[in-house]
């Protein structure tokens, strides 16, 4: 048919959940991503559970602790994350925690690949994190700073509140809104495109399909990956719009 056709015809299949067949595995795309988004979403999920958690705490430190060593050292920490590719950390991950301290001590404490049992998931997951944490500390740095500036922390500290409560109670709530407008793209971002991290560690999720085809022009799964990347930002976004009003009525 003329391509205009098929180009409808095309996107007619994908309102219906019809992403074609894999060139390579002559299998539904559809089906693919069924099976690998599965364990992709468990990378993902973990992956920015690690990067949320040490990022804001690692963040709110620094502001704390400003123009002190634990604020260039969360800073130095923060640099390198944000300088050093995921798929670079992986491999320095690898040598040192999996091969390495493997021939000093004996014990596997940490599995280089798979995705079977705690120790495999160490690894991957910080592998994968240490980017967003370093993005996250950062926005939550210069947040918090500006918070503890106004004038109700200032209030609160008058009426002789800890600063433990000030931090957690008052001053967190306002500082992490910026945190959760990135979070959205963030996490969609990590959970979809986890593929070379997961390749790395012979992860068996999207990365591989992924990887797969672009090596044999697999048109039809690049392009059906692509399609369900974009709806998993989509939704995303709408969900980030939705936390807003809860953090923030």
């Amino acid at each position: 048919k003329p391509v205009w056709q098929q180009f409808f015809i095309y996107i007619g299949n994908v309102v219906q959940g019809d992403l074609g067949v894999s060139l390579t595995y002559n299998r539904a795309v559809t089906l693919m991503i069924t099976e690998a988004f599965a364990v992709s979403f468990d990378v993902g999920i973990r992956s920015i559970c690690f990067a949320f958690i040490g990022g804001v705490l690692l963040g709110t430190l620094a502001a704390i602790k400003r123009g002190k060593a634990a604020d260039t050292v969360a800073m130095i920490i923060a640099l390198l994350a944000v300088s050093v590719p995921s798929f670079v950390v992986a491999s320095i991950l690898q040598y040192f925690l999996g091969l390495k301290l493997y021939q000093a001590t004996g014990m596997r404490i940490f599995a280089i690949t798979g995705w079977e049992g705690f120790t495999s998931h160490i690894l991957p997951v910080v592998a994968l994190g240490f980017g967003s944490l370093a993005t996250i500390s950062r926005l939550m740095r210069t947040s918090m700073l500006d918070v503890l500036g106004q004038d109700y922390i200032k209030t609160a500290k008058a009426k002789g509140l800890s600063q433990s409560g000030i931090i957690f109670k008052h001053a967190m709530r306002n500082a992490i809104m910026p945190v959760v407008t990135v979070s959205g793209s963030m996490i969609a971002s990590t959970m979809v495109g986890s593929f070379i991290v997961e390749n790395i560690f012979n992860i068996p999720g999207m990365g591989k399909y992924l990887v797969d085809a672009v090596k044999t022009s697999d048109y039809t799964m690049i392009m059906g990956m692509t399609a369900f990347y974009a709806i998993v930002m989509i939704v995303m976004m709408f969900l980030v719009d939705i936390l807003y009003m809860l953090i923030d009525p």
